[in-house]
């Protein structure tokens, strides 16, 4: 007998018995989800939440890479890692240069604040172990260029702040200071290197009075892998970071992502079997959704102009924000391919900084064939205060191309850069040099590549966009 007092309900609310889904059928009685509907439904709930969490922990996972690779050569606080002779492919650092001599110190506020002496004249900056920016050091930080010492107070430190220092409170224990020396005229990065081993000092606040030295330790030669993997061990990393940080030093909704895969401060990471499967092939997923969001980009504005490859690597700042709203696939596509992070890097700041822009297909829009030749023709007039340069990187690793070639770049700064009557520069891309030798990154058959374009010092025609970068085209 039909209640004929029932409020009626719309259509929309009430479930079918059957549900045809990606998922397949899902079956119900009266809207009660069946058993297998439930495993169902569990299982595509946690391999959701695996990959979204993967994505979110792309930049602790970066940092944790980091860690591991740097530590390897000494301990926290008192070890300075210098590339002394600039960085060479075989160091698998994602999207480092080979034109600055990097230099990293990784930061442990565990037994209280710490003093940071920043070298003159560098480029640098210091992020937390969820890789986001905390401060700018050197020529885009509080010292102007002129250095300084740095007070870093860690996660709820009440006591004394004496004077006399650049204060920064932080949010999370772990953290890495990077900074980057320049060339000198004749292409030298030693005197830089000179600068920075004299004074550059980290130690306790409460050895002020009597700081004891640094061990500078130079990491140029040496293989070395930063860059993490996307596998179950990616899982194993997070936990790690999730483990050693204060849960205020991130926010609610990100940690509550990695709660729901089992990843909690304070609780053991022990998935039963059904759930490290999920967590294994969502790991591999997010790893190929951050491959698609980097190489084929799909939000328009990021390109520099209308019709062009170029894009930038941010989108909505350093924080990737616009209007109050997290630009998720912007930041996935960022931390896939760049460890650390810097609003230097973005800024309008004439003459100051660097601007960036990268491109991963060719004119026609393909993916670079290492077996194939190409060409970039830089205009002349490059705004670029201090220098410009172009790097090939590894689709793979996204580290720099390694091939028999010493430096997979062409910079404005090369001993045998060459330029064209017109000012314009002939950037050739190939597994064989072009006639005359010069501006050549080899290319391996087999491989693909992708390429960014930096400038150092960028001017007012970069931002105004009056000088423009041609795309890279495709020869034979």
């Amino acid at each position: 007998m039909t209640d004929t007092t029932a409020t009626p309900i719309p259509a929309g609310i009430e479930s079918p018995d059957e549900v045809h889904t990606r998922l397949g059928t899902l079956r119900f009685f009266d809207g009660f989800p069946d058993d297998a509907t439930v495993r169902t439904l569990f299982d595509n709930l946690d391999f959701q939440r695996a990959v979204q969490a993967y994505l979110l922990a792309l930049p602790a996972l970066n940092m944790a890479a980091m860690r591991s690779a740097l530590l390897e050569w000494g301990p926290v606080n008192s070890t300075a890692y210098v590339f002394e002779d600039l960085m060479h492919p075989r160091t698998v650092w994602l999207t480092a240069n080979t034109s600055t001599s990097y230099t990293a110190i990784w930061i442990d506020l565990r037994d209280g604040p710490l003093v940071i002496e920043a070298p003159p004249g560098v480029l640098g900056a210091i992020d937390d172990s969820w890789g986001r920016w905390v401060v700018d050091v050197g020529l885009t930080g509080p010292d102007n260029g002129r250095g300084g010492a740095y007070l870093l107070l860690p996660p709820g430190y009440d006591g004394e702040v004496p004077g006399g220092y650049f204060v920064v409170r932080t949010n999370s224990f772990g953290m890495v200071l990077f900074v980057r020396g320049f060339l000198d005229e004749h292409g030298d990065p030693h005197p830089a290197v000179e600068v920075i081993k004299d004074k550059t000092r980290a130690y306790p606040l409460a050895l002020a009075d009597r700081p004891p030295s640094m061990r500078f330790v130079n990491v140029s030669p040496e293989p070395m892998v930063g860059v993490p993997p996307a596998d179950f061990r990616a899982w194993e990393m997070l936990d790690e970071v999730v483990q050693s940080e204060p849960p205020e030093s991130s926010d609610p909704l990100t940690l509550g992502f990695f709660a729901s895969i089992g990843i909690r401060r304070g609780r053991p990471f022990d998935p039963d079997e059904r759930m490290r499967a999920i967590l294994t092939e969502a790991a591999a997923v997010g790893d190929a959704t951050g491959r698609a969001l980097t190489y084929r980009f799909r939000q328009p504005e990021a390109y520099r102009y209308p019709g062009s490859t170029w894009r930038a690597f941010f989108l909505g700042g350093h924080r990737f924000e616009e209007d109050g709203v997290a630009l998720l696939d912007a930041a996935a596509q960022f931390n896939f391919s760049v460890t650390g992070v810097s609003p230097a890097e973005d800024v309008e700041r004439i003459g100051t900084g660097s601007q960036y822009v990268v491109a991963c297909v060719d004119a026609d829009g393909a993916p670079f064939d290492g077996g194939r030749t190409y060409r970039l023709r830089v205009p002349a007039n490059v705004p670029a205060g201090n220098f410009w340069s172009i790097l090939a990187y590894d689709t793979q690793t996204r580290s720099m191309l390694q091939t028999g070639q010493e430096w997979p770049s062409v910079t404005s700064q090369d001993r045998d850069f060459t330029t064209n009557e017109d000012g314009s520069v002939d950037v050739h891309f190939g597994p064989e040099p072009p006639e005359d030798g010069h501006n050549w990154i080899q290319t391996v058959p087999g491989k693909s590549w992708w390429a960014m374009f930096r400038l150092y010092g960028p001017l007012a025609p970069w931002f105004d966009k009056t000088w423009q970068l041609p795309d890279i085209e495709r020869l034979a």
